[in-house]
């Protein structure tokens, strides 16, 4: 394995904050449910990312395809882009909170 996708994955284990458990639970949620971009009332990008998310966080990273680590990127690239347009005040119940959980992103993790 290069140096860059070794990279790429521990930025994804980085990043990405939630248990496989955390996450699936999260997901169940109305407020997981609720959020994001949806094609013909579908299930939402992000649900179905989270989905992704879990099945990757336990897999072992010596089997990922490339296809995983292609997704791998993708959820990198959004946590780091949305994290960056943090609203202003408690961000605890806000829709931006809740579309990077669905990406395994919970940004009030480790916050007290």
């Amino acid at each position: 394995m290069s140096k860059e996708i070794e990279s790429v994955i521990d930025e994804f284990h980085s990043s990405v904050n939630m248990t496989p458990k955390e996450l699936a639970s999260w997901l169940e949620t109305e407020e997981s449910q609720s959020v994001g971009q949806k094609k013909n009332d579908d299930e939402s990008i992000g649900h179905k990312s989270g989905k992704r998310i879990i099945d990757l966080l336990k897999k072992n990273k010596d089997s990922y395809t490339d296809d995983d680590l292609s997704h791998i990127k993708k959820v990198v690239s959004y946590i780091h882009r949305h994290s960056a347009q943090q609203p202003g005040g408690d961000v605890e119940n806000t829709r931006w909170r809740y579309s990077l959980m669905n990406w395994g992103h919970d940004p009030l993790k480790g916050e007290s």
